[in-house]
Formats: C-alpha cells, sequence, structure tokens
C-alpha cells in the first residue's frame, strides 16, 4: 500500500464541539413562595450537566420545606448559613430527626420522604445537589400537592375522617410554607446509629480531611459515610494563586457550586478540544466523567468550592502522578523533541 501523510487530518468536530461547563446557579429566576426560595441548575437549563442538578435554598426563619419525597434522584446538601432540622422516613417506617449547623451535610436516597424546618430566629440557606441532571424542583412530590388532587372520599377512608375536614386544606403544592419560629430548645432531635444516619459534620469530622498542595479538602464518600450510597462530596479551599492539578475522575461525574473567591477550570474534552472558563460566588461548573480538568484560584482571597459526584466512591488520576510512574524512555518517545533535562524535572516535579 502506498505510504499515507504523515500527519493525518483530524477534526476535532468529529467528537462533537466542547460544550459550556459554566451556569450562573445565583443568576436563575427562583421559585418563590411564602417561606422562602429555591433557584435550580438542571440539564434543562445547563445542557452539560447531564448526571446532576443542583438547588440553591433558603428559608426564612419559622419556614418549612413541605413533607415530599423525589423519584428520580437522592438528595445530598450542605448547610451555608442558619440553622435547620431534617425529618426523613424510609420504607421500613423509621424516621429521623436531625439538626444541623453551618459545615453540615445530608443525604436521603432516592424516593425516601423528607422535610427540612429553619430552626430559630435566623434563615437558613443550603446548597442542593441530586445524581440526576433532570431533576427539577418543580417535580418533587409534595404531600399538599397529592392531598388537593385525591377524591376527598379516600382521603376520608384513608385518614378516617369525615370529607369535610379536607376542605380547609390548602390549595395546590405549599412547597415552602412560612409559619412560626420553632426555637432551638423546641426542636425535637433523634438522630439513628452513626453508621447509618443522614448526618454527617463535614467541618468537623477529621475523617473528611484530605490536604493537597495548594490547599484542602473536606471529603465524605461512602467509606466515611455508609447511607450516602451513590453520591460523594465535600468543600474545596484553594489558596490565592494556587491550584488543584490536572486530573480527570474514572467513575463520577463532578458538579462545583463556587461559594467564595474567583476561579478558573481549565477543561480538556479529547480530540484537540479544550475550553476555559472563570467562575464567581454564585456560578456552578459541572465535568463530565472523564474529562481532564484543573482549577485555580485567580482571586486574592481563598476559593471555596462546594463539590459534589454521582458515585459513593470517589476515585481521580492526578497527570503528574502517572508521568512520574512512567519509565524515562516512554516519556522520551511520547513528547519528541523535548529536551532530557525538561523531561528530568517533569518526572520530579
Amino acid at each position: 500500500m502506498p505510504p499515507g501523510a504523515k500527519v493525518a487530518y483530524h477534526d476535532p468536530q468529529d467528537v462533537g464541539a466542547m460544550p459550556d461547563f459554566r451556569f450562573s446557579l445565583d443568576g436563575n429566576r427562583p421559585k418563590v413562595t411564602s417561606g422562602g426560595w429555591a433557584k435550580e441548575a438542571t440539564v434543562h437549563q445547563f445542557p452539560i450537566s447531564k448526571g446532576i442538578a443542583g438547588v440553591h435554598m433558603f428559608l426564612e426563619p419559622g419556614a418549612s420545606r413541605e413533607l415530599h419525597w423525589h423519584a428520580i434522584a437522592a438528595e445530598w446538601a450542605y448547610v451555608i448559613d442558619g440553622r435547620c432540622q431534617t425529618v426523613v422516613l424510609d420504607p421500613s417506617g423509621a424516621s429521623e430527626i436531625n439538626n444541623y449547623e453551618p459545615g453540615d451535610l445530608w443525604y436521603f436516597p432516592k424516593g425516601h420522604g423528607h422535610s427540612i424546618q429553619t430552626i430559630g430566629d435566623k434563615p437558613c440557606h443550603f446548597i442542593l445537589s441530586f445524581d440526576n441532571g433532570a431533576f427539577s424542583e418543580h417535580g418533587t412530590f409534595s404531600i399538599t400537592d397529592w392531598i388537593d388532587v385525591t377524591p376527598k372520599d379516600m382521603l376520608a377512608l384513608d385518614f378516617g375522617l369525615p370529607k369535610d375536614a379536607f376542605d380547609v386544606f390548602p390549595k395546590g403544592e405549599a412547597y415552602i410554607q412560612a409559619g412560626p419560629v420553632l426555637q432551638p430548645a423546641d426542636a425535637l432531635d433523634a438522630p439513628w446509629p452513626k453508621d447509618s444516619t443522614h448526618k454527617f459534620r463535614l467541618l468537623k469530622d477529621p475523617r473528611a480531611v484530605r490536604e493537597f498542595e495548594g490547599g484542602t479538602f473536606r471529603l465524605a464518600t461512602v467509606d466515611e459515610w455508609p447511607i450516602q450510597k451513590t453520591m460523594s462530596g465535600g468543600v474545596m479551599t484553594i489558596r490565592p494563586g494556587q491550584m488543584r492539578k490536572l486530573h480527570w475522575n474514572v467513575n463520577a461525574n463532578e458538579w462545583h457550586y463556587y461559594l467564595r473567591g474567583k476561579g478558573q477550570v481549565a477543561l480538556f474534552g479529547s480530540g484537540g478540544r479544550g475550553k476555559v472558563a472563570e467562575f464567581k460566588p454564585g456560578d456552578v461548573a459541572y465535568i463530565p466523567m472523564g474529562f481532564g480538568h484543573a482549577i485555580k484560584n485567580i482571586g486574592d482571597e481563598d476559593l471555596e468550592i462546594v463539590q459534589t459526584w454521582d458515585n459513593g466512591k470517589f476515585e481521580e488520576i492526578d497527570l503528574d502522578t502517572w508521568i512520574k510512574s512512567s519509565p524515562r524512555y516512554l516519556l522520551s518517545n511520547n513528547f519528541s523533541g523535548v529536551p532530557g533535562e525538561t523531561l528530568t524535572k517533569l518526572k520530579r516535579a
């Protein structure tokens, strides 16, 4: 056969255009009710985000996110400010009541009934992450909505009440309902055994600490928190001018909510594709599984990022670790034309 071209032509578009991976969650239109609001980033607003959806929710003092469940996703949460309480019911009929403060996490498996109540006279807000990009706060299964659309004779038979007792129930979904302030002294607390509880103290549990060059990382996986089988998550802090080095996630998609500071993410999508974007507080990023990326702090204060993955096991590989573990002769061939002293520095970096 005749020889081919020395360098075969390759069109990066053969593997698809590089998608946008930044979205302003806090710039999105909120869903507002009497007791608070919620802003969401799903695959419908943020097309790349197929595996994970996110919500920023704010509850006024006395407000509660009503009893509800999610048919298609588990829920992971990080409390930013204020105090709140959750009540969760599992299929066995067992219920758990937990109280939260800033830096705490909760996790509810898909389909488990739950609610959220503000504690004290200060608002509470938190970041929610779901292991399905199609999940929407507009599609939760809320009990006020259910009771409103169910025939009253069925409700009467179920609860042993006269039909007209349901005339005064809310019309439609309450969602986040205003109410009297729940004082801390009156907030019940009935946690389950530690190995199965829905609560994890991310900022206080020493098992969560993972240091890296340039910053700190607090992470909860299924190994530290057994109930969290389908997700991992935590908070990464990167010092000014430093970065989380080039790496990729082996088994999960990655989602960011930028809490503080100014960051830059460089994303590598194979086939000659790369894209760089800058992030500020309120923005979210989505890194598809297997895409190479790095995160740099380009501001003058610490960069803080809430991060989640749609797998209970956390697995990643750093590029510099791979290079250091490769034989020198392989690197010399791989990086043809690069001076030997540069390769030496690469392996020592």
